[in-house]
């Protein structure tokens, strides 16, 4: 057999709303050999969140203190608070073979684009904008004024889906899930993500 592909990074993308947390812990639960690549935030920690598990939850100060020495890959600003990807773990992780996954907003996602193109860019739809508000709402994590300001957010960042190499529709999370899992294995055979085929194919894989 082929060996091992070199890993590369897997981006989850789209607005408040699309379920990227959902779809992307129905990934992981099973798809043991993806790692979660997680981010670090300046808001406060929702009900059940964990720091270092969900997100790294950091002050202000010390996320300005990283974007001036360099250890994000991609950060933005948005709903008033700081979201950034630390670089060295997912460097280290690609490295070693793995496949990242990264889940993030649309602003995140376009800055990885510019910086990192070799990764693989998912966005993720709703399957109408009415069923979006919905989802919104029944989080119950923000105000009025919070979920209007999504919501137009929302509209905006559908017109950066031509940024991207796919895109799921999040109707059914296992159907999206099955999507992503496609996209996937089409990756790992990608010929870039392989060196020397022919000679691997002539001994046999080894």
């Amino acid at each position: 057999m082929i060996s091992m592909s070199k890993g590369f990074l897997l981006i989850i993308s789209g607005p408040a709303g699309t379920g990227k947390g959902t779809v992307c812990k129905e990934l992981l639960k099973r798809n043991k050999d993806i790692v979660f690549s997680v981010s670090a935030t300046t808001r406060q920690p929702r009900v059940g969140e964990v720091d270092g598990l969900n997100y790294y939850f950091v002050t202000k100060d010390k996320f300005e203190s990283m974007i001036e020495k360099d250890e994000f890959l991609e950060y933005a600003y948005v709903h008033t608070n700081y979201y950034g990807t630390p670089k060295e773990f997912v460097m280290n992780q690609i490295e070693k073979g793995e496949i990242v996954l990264l889940e993030i907003d649309v602003q995140g996602a376009l800055q990885v684009k510019k910086n990192f193109s070799e990764a693989v860019f998912i966005f993720l739809l709703p399957p109408t904008m009415e069923e979006l508000k919905n989802r919104i709402i029944n989080r119950g994590t923000e105000t009025e004024e919070d979920i209007n300001r999504r919501y137009e957010n929302a509209f905006k960042e559908l017109d950066f889906v031509g940024n991207y190499d796919y895109f799921v529709i999040n109707d059914v999370v296992e159907d999206a899930v099955l999507d992503i899992e496609a996209i996937i294995k089409a990756e790992k055979l990608r010929v870039k993500r392989h060196s020397d085929i022919k000679n691997k194919v002539l001994k046999g894989g080894k």
